[in-house]
């Protein structure tokens, strides 16, 4: 085993913005208004109401511009990013953003288009737009595919309003009231039902992790609108009866959504379209080396199948073949309208449609091999350990992720998968998502992705190891961690119930103690 250690990140005793030494540099003052302007509107001021008009500059530190550089830079060098180290979030694809397709979408061309510009002055731009949707179209088996969803969750949201115009346009609205979800879901699915007015039917998975089909023909009715599913599963397994599950849900009249959080898994290599799946929605920010989190924003687009097209939220980018002009589509009588406002997030569809051009077919499916490669010799590596078991079919191999129980390690020693993770903070490593899916109760659910490298995955093995040494040798460093963060480890259900959201608040708060 090689030398134990640790390592710190950057850290800085740094005040708030606003506590930070004011210098001699005066408060930044706006530049004054042209001549033209002054000329063309004569009293600018007088056309804002007076109630509305400041007396008193605003409260603003007075800095230099070096300040705040230094500031926010020591901010930045205190984080976890993908940038500066393996970040194996499970169910969230944290994996490296090529610089590339950074440096293309701040062209100006892209960067400083307006969205109410003609469709003359910006055809490359809807270009963008419309080859996108045929690559992901294609990707997914799909007929049409909106780009206007701004995360995940919000083509969740997209998907199941549109799978509800439809059975409304059928006249099934008032009857199909109820989603169904399998106890291993993001929880982001029945939160997403409960939005679009469904009540949702928990259905609990099989010992093998997969969904029962006795159960979910007991669950189907015709009150059931649809069945949301991720295929491979959180548990990084793939649902081998997902055609009989289609045939289930289809045969009583509901219709079936793909959760593509883990698409990153099975692209490339088969289509929800194919398994049965009628609506899907992608994560950019996941699958297709886009921002994510903090480095966001994300882009969720939904795709459908041919009966669904024509519920999909307005515009659509169109070719007219005739012309080969393109232009957008708001003639679209039956759409659920607009769920975002002008184009979606257009910086991370280009982002996403310079890295399926740079990748291709072919780069584009083995992204999903090198994932599922990493995800299960890592698995290997961390179960050959100990204290730790693979619940729910050990014996067959995982997709792009994998979740382990530390119910073994926490029993032996006292020490939780909480634990571990704020140990492996002091180590240099983020975290893998832990507790989720909330039917392993001491889940670390680790998703190493594509962009990593062996010695990588070697890496984060020789720091679990050593915290595995840690918590029978001398389990307070492990309880006291982290230790050589910036902020120690916090009183999360304090934090959860009396958050500090501003810099005032944090003031009262010193106050008052």
């Amino acid at each position: 085993m090689p030398e134990e250690k640790t390592t710190t990140l950057a850290f800085y005793r740094e005040p708030l913005v606003f506590e930070l030494e004011e210098t001699k540099y005066e408060r930044y003052s706006p530049p004054s208004i042209p001549k033209e302007i002054k000329k063309s509107v004569k009293k600018p001021f007088a056309l804002i109401p007076k109630e509305m008009q400041r007396t008193d500059p605003p409260n603003l530190p007075k800095l230099a511009e070096f300040q705040l550089a230094r500031h926010y830079l020591h901010l930045a060098q205190m984080n976890f990013t993908v940038d500066s180290g393996f970040y194996p979030l499970g169910s969230c694809t944290m994996k490296y953003n090529p610089k590339i397709n950074d440096f293309i979408s701040t062209d100006k061309r892209v960067a400083m288009a307006h969205p109410f510009q003609p469709a003359r002055t910006v055809q490359g731009n809807i270009r963008i737009l419309y080859e996108t949707e045929q690559m992901l179209n294609e990707l997914a088996g799909m007929a049409r595919t909106t780009l206007q969803p701004s995360a995940g969750a919000h083509g969740e949201l997209t998907g199941i309003m549109v799978i509800r115009a439809y059975h409304i346009d059928k006249g099934e609205g008032e009857t199909r009231t109820e989603v169904i979800i399998p106890d291993s879901a993001h929880g982001t699915n029945p939160a997403t039902a409960a939005m679009a007015g469904y009540k949702t039917v928990i259905i609990k998975s099989k010992e093998n992790g997969l969904v029962d089909l006795e159960v979910l023909k007991a669950a189907v009715s015709e009150k059931t609108a649809a069945l949301m599913l991720t295929n491979p599963n959180t548990l990084g397994l793939f649902e081998e009866e997902i055609i009989e599950i289609a045939k289930i849900v289809h045969d009583i009249g509901g219709l079936l959504y793909y959760d593509g959080a883990n698409f990153n898994a099975i692209m490339g290599i088969c289509r929800p379209g194919d398994m049965g799946f009628d609506a899907i929605h992608f994560n950019l920010h996941k699958t297709f080396g886009t921002p994510h989190g903090g480095g966001g924003p994300g882009s969720g687009p939904v795709g459908v199948v041919e009966k669904l097209v024509p519920y999909l939220p307005k515009p659509l980018p169109e070719l007219n073949k005739k012309t080969g002009k393109y232009y957008l589509n708001f003639d679209i009588p039956k759409s659920i309208g607009k769920i975002k406002g002008f184009w979606g997030n257009y910086s991370v569809i280009v982002r996403a449609y310079a890295y399926m051009l740079a990748l291709g077919a072919e780069g584009l499916k083995r992204v999903s091999e090198q994932a599922v490669l990493n995800a299960n010799y890592l698995k290997k590596k961390l179960l050959d350990l100990g204290g730790w078991e693979l619940p729910y079919a050990p014996e067959i191999p995982r997709k792009h992720e994998f979740v382990l129980d530390g119910e073994e390690l926490k029993k032996e020693t006292g020490i939780s998968t909480l634990d571990v993770a704020k140990r492996l903070l002091d180590l240099g490593y983020h975290a893998p998502t832990i507790y989720f899916p909330l039917i392993v109760h001491e889940a670390l659910m680790v998703e190493p992705t594509e962009t990593e490298t062996k010695q990588t995955l070697d890496d984060f093995t020789d720091a679990m190891k050593q915290i595995l040494k840690e918590s029978k040798e001398n389990p307070e460093i492990v309880l006291n961690a982290p230790q050589n963060t910036p902020v120690g480890r916090i009183d999360e259900v304090l934090a959860a119930k009396e958050p500090i959201l501003t810099w005032r608040m944090l003031k009262q708060k010193e106050e008052e103690k």
